[in-house]
């Protein structure tokens, strides 16, 4: 027997992989949140056909082998020229079944339509009802949803988290004068409250919070506790929003400028620096990389911050930078890419200087980051100038010149914006703002390099499965 696969049909698949993960690298959505699975409205949009329907059988009536159990129609609420109320359909659940039982189901792949079944409450079936209706206004739906973050029934919490989750941040903040500070104290302040959770009701404490919750949020940054330090991230970040500039003392002294801090603790800070250089538009970047210029004092984490620098057009730090090359060893060699990559992207003569001197030290770093990089291009930022520096103070938000928003940059030995290899024994966090997969929203423009960097990949991948399926032919089976 053998078993041949078609080359165009297998370039297809790999191709629409690629694809869904290039989506999920172009999205931008709650800075620190991160969806836990498809939202229901979501799934629904995804569907040919939706619907409620009753079981017709029972555990003692229903085909215990395949799965099946007949069930009937009761409401339409998506494909009703692909299904009518009062028909009857087979789906398969493999959960407890009784007459009269209550499911959502969604079909695909019509006419001979294929459902998936969840079951569901009186309460989730006006819930789903209601997400039907929702209109495309991301702010009315977050009002909606708002109302189901800590409900009872934990399908409809989980979904109203979730599309927080991949709601755009603009819209959280536009939400703010219907939030109810009070409740999201006593939600962070709960030491039972999952981390994810958390981050969110910081994220939102941080747009309608005010100067007095600063004693609280301190207390917690402070604390040693880990239920405390649950989402450190997005603590930080919420402090800063409503500290501005007078709050980063605190976050240097505890992370960024204390050498026995943990590695997740400085990273943690990191990525709430960073996210005030792209959306939080409350703290000059002059102050910022200031900030960030303690870590270049860790060799171990320098790498992290270094990207920062350049895409935030900071050039000051060329000469720290050429010593941090120079006196590099074998245990922190992977800071040479970024610095040489933010020499590139540097306009000043010395930054040439600094690289022929560089090649001198290490020609195969200089090369490395020369093939595998085009040259850096910092932000075009769009906003208010920051009188103190010639930094701008608000970014956009967009990944340039392979300069990425969430980070990596060329950092963590120079692979690519997310750090595709990190430093070994260290943990690569899965959290910042583009954490989670969702279509970029209105006014925000895609990374080209990073565009091309996926699109490559995926055509050299084809060309690949392509020469290898071309080249074997058919493969005898075994067995």
């Amino acid at each position: 027997m053998l078993v041949s696969h078609s080359p165009i049909r297998l370039t297809v698949i790999v191709l629409l992989i690629l694809f869904g993960a290039t989506s999920s690298l172009l999205a931008w959505a709650c800075p620190f949140c991160n969806a836990v699975s498809q939202t229901l409205r979501q799934e629904m949009a995804a569907m040919d056909a939706v619907v409620i329907a009753t079981s017709l059988q029972s555990d003692l009536t229903r085909n215990k082998e395949t799965g099946e159990v007949l069930m009937k129609v009761e409401k339409v609420l998506k494909g009703s020229d692909l299904i009518k109320v009062g028909q009857e359909v087979k789906a398969i659940y493999y959960g407890e079944v009784s007459v009269g039982r209550r499911f959502m189901l969604s079909g695909v792949d019509p006419p001979d339509l294929q459902w998936s079944c969840l079951p569901v409450s009186t309460r989730a079936e006006k819930y789903i009802g209601r997400i039907t209706e929702l209109p495309d206004d991301s702010l009315q739906r977050l009002r909606f949803y708002h109302d189901y973050l800590q409900d009872e029934e934990s399908m409809l919490a989980r979904d109203a988290y979730d599309e927080f989750a991949v709601a755009p941040y603009d819209g959280i903040k536009k939400l703010a004068p219907e939030m109810d500070r009070e409740q999201l104290l006593r939600w962070i302040g709960d030491p039972e409250m999952a981390t994810d959770r958390k981050r969110l009701y910081l994220t939102m404490l941080g747009v309608c919070g005010d100067e007095k919750d600063l004693p609280f949020l301190e207390k917690m940054l402070r604390s040693t506790q880990k239920s405390t330090r649950g989402g450190l991230d997005a603590l930080i970040a919420c402090y800063l929003t409503l500290a501005g500039e007078d709050g980063l003392p605190l976050v240097n002294e505890l992370f960024l400028d204390n050498g026995k801090a943990p590695y997740a603790d400085t990273y943690a800070a990191i990525m709430a620096v960073r996210f005030h250089g792209t959306e939080g538009d409350v703290i000059p970047r002059s102050a910022l990389v200031e900030s960030l210029h303690h870590v270049l004092d860790r060799k171990d984490l320098a790498d992290l911050v270094i990207p920062d620098l350049a895409r935030w057009s900071d050039w000051s730090q060329i000469n720290r930078l050429v010593d941090l090359f120079i006196k590099a060893d074998p245990d922190n060699n992977w800071v040479r890419v970024p610095v040489v990559n933010y020499l590139r992207a540097c306009p000043l003569p010395e930054a040439k200087q600094a690289l022929k001197k560089l090649e001198e030290v290490d020609p195969e770093s200089v090369r490395r980051a020369n093939t595998f990089f085009s040259i850096p291009v910092p932000s075009r930022e769009t906003g208010k100038s920051d009188s103190n520096s010639s930094l701008d103070r608000k970014s956009d938000s967009k990944l340039v010149g392979g300069f990425s928003a969430s980070g990596g940059g060329f950092g963590k030995g120079g692979f690519g914006d997310e750090g595709i290899l990190a430093k070994p024994g260290q943990p690569i966090a899965a959290t910042g703002p583009l954490a989670t997969a969702q279509a970029p929203s209105s006014g925000q423009e895609m990374n080209p390099w990073r565009l091309t960097y996926v699109l490559g990949l995926a055509l050299a991948t084809v060309m690949i499965v392509q020469f290898l399926l071309l080249s074997g032919g058919a493969q005898p089976a075994r067995g």
